[in-house]
């Protein structure tokens, strides 16, 4: 698991240097574009450690894309079909949250991603995350309290849930079991 961590990490750090380098921006500037430091980026570029959501949500919305988007074109080829073995799969090492990529890539403005939120794990995100999409959350099984700025959601399975306008959101699964849901975005 180890070393499929390690390839992910460098994959999705090769991914961000690329569209770094494709924007004509250096370090510093993706820094000021997305609140993490220099040092940390650079690190991460390199693929010398796994970051957290948090942070990979914080680079997306600095390149104007969701963390869906970043992490599929670290991963993906092209192709109508995307068989479940061809999936990405990331794990954010602070939660341990589990993020399947389950959209082929393609220009349709629909993405689909299965999560499963380890019980008592919760993810932030900020409301600049969701500044250019809009999104749906259908839980699967286990349950999901969303808060979405100062509104709490208590999904049971098969609830679904259509998010408002954007604003600071976190995701925690109150257990006893995991939260598996499904997560669709459409970009505005």
């Amino acid at each position: 698991m180890d070393n499929i961590a390690n390839d992910i990490s460098s994959t999705i750090g090769r991914r961000i240097h690329a569209e770094r380098v494709a924007r004509s921006w250096s370090l510093a500037d993706l820094a000021e574009q997305s609140d993490v430091s220099k040092a940390m980026l650079s690190t991460i570029e390199r693929g010398m450690t796994s970051p957290t959501a948090a942070l990979l949500v914080r680079i997306a919305a600095a390149f104007g894309m969701t963390l869906s988007t970043l992490i599929a074109r670290a991963e993906l080829q092209g192709g109508g079909l995307l068989r479940e073995r061809d999936q990405p799969v990331w794990r954010d090492p602070a939660t341990c949250y589990v993020r399947r990529h389950l959209s082929p890539v393609s220009d349709m403005p629909l993405e689909l991603i299965r999560v499963q939120l380890p019980a008592g794990a919760k993810v932030s995100f900020p409301a600049a995350s969701y500044a250019f999409i809009r999104q749906q959350i259908w839980l699967i099984s286990g349950q999901l309290e969303f808060v979405e700025g100062d509104v709490i959601h208590r999904l049971e399975p098969g609830d679904c849930l259509a998010l408002g306008a954007p604003s600071d959101c976190v995701f925690h699964a109150p257990g006893p079991d995991a939260a598996d849901y499904l997560v669709a975005l459409a970009r505005s």
